[in-house]
């Protein structure tokens, strides 16, 4: 009985070692991409500000050991010693790659200050290839708000945004500064403000957050131009045609549409097509 206890114990000693070693590889290595603005700023200057803001999105992150218990279609049953189970996206897995996961599989999982997942990968893995960048909010997040574009380094950039990062990317307003945690599939796994001035800054302008519906506007119509450099022409519901830019991210499903479709349109403020919607012919 003592033997196997004794055995119990060295297993579980071992298994503490490999997950510090684990949480030391996820995010040690992780590469900072922060674009300054600040033409005036010199090199030592600059490092140190990567620094702090790398310091200020992965503050409060830890990594703890996990034991899958099931996998169904769509989700990751797993224990990591809290008194309910947590369910991981299978879907996350799928996109980066991993071998199948299988029931007994350990995991390592990466939680914020919040106690919210941020990344996941298995034990056994080679380390995530992650970046940090350094920008700002360009529009209201879409309905959904699975999709975000970023100014960074005078470039607008679009990203896919995890689900569990979704409701921390709509607390940021638009155009406060803050830091982006993107991950190996180019999706932002996680983000907070760059520093307590923004935060304060964005908590005396709250109207500037995405509101949770998008506030948008709909343009209904038919097509007549299909997409041709970034644009889309539709003739609206009052007979007029009317060209519209529409944003990278949504280029790839606004290609699949047809000269006649019948589509309503979702556009932002600056008047660039954000979503798309096919309404079902009538019959």
């Amino acid at each position: 009985m003592e033997e196997t206890i004794d055995r119990k114990v060295i297993q579980r000693v071992v298994r503490l070692i490999i997950v510090s070693a684990a949480a030391c590889i996820s995010f040690t290595q992780t590469p900072v991409i922060v674009p300054s603005e600040a033409a005036d700023t010199g090199e030592m200057g600059t490092s140190t500000q990567r620094m702090n803001e790398a310091d200020q999105l992965l503050k409060g992150n830890r990594s703890v050991l996990a034991k899958v218990e099931a996998v169904t279609s769509d989700q990751i049953k797993v224990n990591i010693g809290e008194v309910h189970p947590r369910f991981l996206p299978l879907k996350q897995a799928q996109e980066k790659g991993f071998p199948p996961i299988k029931e007994g599989d350990d995991l390592i999982i990466v939680v914020n200050g919040q106690n919210l997942l941020v990344d996941f990968h298995p034990l056994d893995a080679a380390p995530s290839n992650h970046a940090i960048i350094r920008g700002e909010i360009a529009q209201n997040l879409p309905i959904g708000q699975d999709k975000v574009v970023i100014k960074s380094g005078g470039k607008d950039q679009s990203f896919s945004i995890r689900s569990q990062a979704r409701s921390k990317v709509a607390s940021i307003p638009v155009g406060i500064a803050a830091v982006f945690l993107i991950d190996e599939t180019s999706q932002i796994a996680d983000a907070t403000f760059v520093d307590l001035k923004a935060a304060q800054k964005a908590e005396q302008d709250p109207e500037r957050k995405s509101p949770m519906k998008g506030a948008h506007k709909k343009v209904g119509g038919t097509v007549t131009k299909t997409l041709a450099s970034d644009r889309i022409t539709i003739r609206t519901e009052n007979g007029s045609e009317k060209p519209f830019q529409v944003r990278e991210m949504l280029q790839q499903k606004i290609a699949g549409l047809q000269k006649g479709d019948t589509v309503i349109l979702l556009v932002d403020n600056d008047n660039k097509v954000i979503d798309v919607a096919i309404p079902p012919p009538t019959r």
